[in-house]
């Protein structure tokens, strides 16, 4: 126990030292805290007990739950009015684009239309936590922020529809069926039905977060803020927060979706709350510390140089993906030049949603799994590392960062 809680305690005292050190040299302190965990895991000097890199799984939970509870928060009546128009066509176009332009420049380049149809679906996932990190450290503000924000928050609901539609797809197209996973659902299908229970299972995990986020979101919103008037307190916003974890995932859901709409709901119908959110605000930033340095250890060096230039092309095209999604998305929405030109820029972090898809379509098609899931991980260390950096890049050409 000794060690564990020394690991603990050590690792926060780092993620104080790279909120110093990006405060002086502008460096994204998720790509610090990464960068760190990549050095303290096995790929580097192997510092960290089991027993730390045990938690990985429960404070991944925790702490994106916390992100998407925010990201919820964002969406208010107020914000939707002023920039729900463009949240939802530049996210559907960057989804549908990224997709697209990925799936499709490597079925050009030579790739099975399986393998390609799943790595459009896995490109289309981003980090929501990195995103917001690097709004929150930037003190960013403004109608791109915002706009961004309500994208993060979004693009991951089209990204789970799409990559169950492309999964299936997939499947059709392989002569082997994979083991089945998620809930018991009943679906009437002809033959195996292997498709049609694919997509029943993406749509239950769109549609079972919503319900369970409702479940936690319209109470919620109604009981918390009474005790201490106008602000829920810290207990009542953990409890929450770990409500909704827990429900999701005992549902077999996704969490974030689960987490944002039951902070969306909180923020639209509690008419008593003057700050619903500022008690997670004040806790979330040592969980997130823990989370990254967490995922950097997890990553895998080697698993980038074994993709070689088939993984050098998936990076390519979903970086020139995101950069043509966004504008398009932009110009579809009537989104100002400046803005059109650095959405897509702002969305190149990609982490744990990605590494989930590739880890279902693993499981659905394991002849596939050996390239898949060492690609997903090798292009996940490219754009966390890279992808903070464009973000805040993007943040400054706007002119919305404040430091």
């Amino acid at each position: 126990m000794h060690t564990t809680l020394l690991a603990f305690g050590g690792l926060l005292i780092v993620g104080l030292a790279a909120d110093a050190i990006g405060r002086r040299t502008r460096l994204p302190r998720v790509t610090l805290l990464i960068l760190f965990g990549l050095a303290a895991g096995p790929a580097g000097f192997d510092l960290l007990p089991d027993s730390v890199r045990g938690a990985y799984g429960l404070l991944t939970t925790v702490a994106l739950t916390m992100v998407a509870f925010l990201l919820g928060g964002r969406l208010s009546a107020r914000t939707l009015g002023s920039h729900g128009r463009d949240i939802l066509i530049v996210s559907a176009v960057v989804t549908v684009a990224t997709a697209a332009i990925v799936g499709g420049g490597l079925i050009l380049a030579g790739t099975p239309l399986a393998m390609a149809l799943l790595l459009g679906g896995i490109a289309t996932a981003t980090d929501p936590a990195a995103t917001q990190d690097v709004v929150r450290q930037t003190g960013a503000k403004g109608p791109f922020t915002d706009t961004l924000l309500g994208i993060v928050a979004l693009d991951d609901v089209w990204g789970v529809i799409l990559f169950s539609l492309l999964l299936a797809a997939a499947r059709t197209l392989s002569p082997e069926i994979g083991p089945e996973i998620g809930p018991e659902i009943a679906v009437t299908t002809a033959g195996d039905g292997s498709g049609w229970r694919l997509l029943a299972h993406g749509l239950w995990e769109v549609g079972g977060a919503v319900l369970a986020g409702s479940a936690v979101g319209l109470p919620g919103a109604y009981l918390t803020g009474r005790i201490r008037r106008g602000e829920p307190m810290l207990l009542e916003a953990l409890g929450l927060v770990f409500l909704c974890a827990g429900l999701a995932t005992w549902l077999g859901v996704s969490f974030l979706l689960t987490g944002m709409v039951a902070g969306s709901l909180i923020v639209n119908l509690a008419r008593h709350h003057n700050r619903p959110f500022h008690a997670i605000e004040r806790i979330e930033w040592p969980f997130m510390v823990l989370f990254f340095i967490l995922a950097g250890a997890a990553l895998h060096p080697d698993s980038l140089l074994k993709t070689g230039l088939f993984g050098a092309a998936f990076i390519l095209l979903r970086m020139a993906a995101r950069l043509l999604g966004g504008w398009l998305g932009g110009t579809v929405a009537g989104v100002g030049g400046p803005h059109r030109l650095w959405i897509g820029a702002a969305l190149f972090p990609q982490a744990g949603v990605a590494l989930g898809m590739a880890l279902v379509a693993g499981e659905h098609m394991p002849d596939l799994a050996e390239t898949l899931l060492p690609l997903t991980i090798g292009a996940t260390i490219i754009f966390e590392l890279v992808g903070p950096l464009m973000t805040q890049r993007a943040l400054g050409r706007v002119g919305e960062s404040r430091r």
